[in-house]
């Protein structure tokens, strides 16, 4: 068959899978609707069908399992576009994992086209059964089939407000039924009937996918297909906005660096480490460089290492990564044990280490200051990187002091303390 939205060549299943179906099907369901490539979008989850997003020419996404109908419904509300084709794809283990986003997305009728590949159970990892498994369907786990009745997917997407849902089965050409639930405006599924040729196949011997599945009492059909308004975001252009105006940084200094400077600054949470980062690369900035900053803390916040990672350049920064900081400073045991596998593997870096800290064995050069002894903890980060800039001269002190001394930060500084490196 010819492609136009999926690469050419053999794709990435199993043999004898339906999954390999249903993504010719896409794409026979596309050309029928005529989208253009760059206007498909599609959200894959975490799933044996999640690993086809790589065989798209369109937009795609790969979401957390189970995820991938609540990143279909922020994007078509984000984009607020009826013209773009957002489609999530999703296993019937994904939908048991992310029913509340499907019943969520169904009933606020987000204009969005789901696809369940019901294989009737996790096919990824080993063939164990999903909410999905029919009756008596035999599973890795369940050897003497299913004690329970599996969830009508179709039932639930119709009854939470969905404007398109049908089921089908996984066999032959099927691309007329997804291109009118492609060119429904508004929430539509369709559940695709498969067996996994891996698992269910073998543990069930015989078994054919008609029979299981009007065993299980599930009607292939079209359960719903009607007009309804679909969700709009409301545009709004008359209020204030959330984010703070651009701030201008005037260029008062000049810095003399050739070449990028890379530092690490690693303390402690609640010892400034982000805020003094965020004002050093500001005054860097003020300094004709190019600067870009990213900091790194636990989920705790307010307890353990912080860290930030400060590049800064006299030309422009293409990539904001440090593999190996040129520069690494370090004012307490939380900032060391983060930094840890950076000094271990630092050749020609320079580190700047308070003198209560016992380093790991490192070919860099260290230099030892009492930070922690000649200034409180809240101001210790302020006074590292002052202390640095005193060393290296890789742009004015001056500009990052009038930086702080602008910022409201200022009145809490003991400047007395920080101007004073003997």
């Amino acid at each position: 068959m010819y492609r136009k939205y999926l690469e050419d060549g053999e794709l990435p299943f199993c043999k004898g899978c339906g999954h390999s179906l249903v993504a010719n099907n896409i794409d026979l369901a596309l050309q029928k609707n005529n989208y253009s490539i760059l206007d498909v979008i599609i959200v894959t989850d975490i799933g044996c069908h999640g690993i086809i997003d790589k065989s798209f020419k369109t937009h795609t996404i790969h979401g957390l399992h189970g995820r991938s109908v609540a990143l279909a419904s922020g994007i078509s509300a984000g984009i607020n576009n009826p013209n773009k084709k957002i489609i999530a794809l999703v296993g019937d283990g994904g939908a048991t994992i992310g029913m509340q986003h499907i019943i969520d997305a169904a009933h606020h009728n987000f204009n969005i086209t789901v696809i369940v590949h019901n294989n009737m159970l996790y096919g990824m990892t080993g063939g164990q059964p999903s909410e999905f498994t029919p009756y008596g369907f035999k599973t890795t786990t369940t050897p003497e089939g299913m004690k329970r009745i599996g969830y009508d997917i179709c039932q639930i997407a119709m009854t939470a407000g969905a404007s398109f849902v049908s089921r089908v089965f996984g066999t032959g050409d099927f691309s007329d039924l997804l291109s009118k639930a492609f060119s429904t405006k508004g929430f539509s599924l369709v559940e695709v009937m498969e067996i996994c040729p891996s698992y269910g196949v073998k543990a069930n011997p015989g078994m054919k996918l008609k029979n299981i599945v009007e065993e299980a009492g599930l009607e292939v059909k079209t359960f719903v297909d009607k007009e309804t308004d679909y969700f709009k975001t409301d545009v709004r252009t008359n209020t204030k906005r959330l984010l703070l105006d651009e701030e201008k940084i005037t260029i008062n200094y000049n810095s003399e660096i050739k070449q990028p400077v890379n530092i690490l600054l690693s303390g402690s949470a609640g010892e400034g480490v982000q805020s003094a980062a965020e004002l050093f690369a500001k005054a860097a900035v003020s300094s004709g460089l190019t600067v870009s900053k990213k900091g790194s803390y636990p989920v705790t916040v307010g307890v353990g290492f912080s860290s930030a990672d400060i590049i800064i350049s006299p030309n422009q920064i293409l990539f904001t990564g440090t593999k190996e900081p040129n520069v690494i400073i370090i004012t307490s045991q939380d900032g060391l044990e983060f930094s840890a596998s950076s000094i271990k593997n630092s050749n020609n870096a320079i580190i700047f280490c308070d003198s209560s800290l016992s380093l790991p064995e490192t070919n860099a050069k260290v230099i030892k200051c009492d930070f922690r002894n000649k200034v409180s903890s809240k101001n210790v980060s302020f006074y590292a990187l002052l202390y640095y800039l005193n060393f290296s001269k890789v742009f004015p002190m001056e500009a990052f002091i009038e930086t702080i001394k602008n910022d409201k930060l200022s009145s809490r500084l003991d400047w007395d303390k920080l101007l004073n490196f003997s």
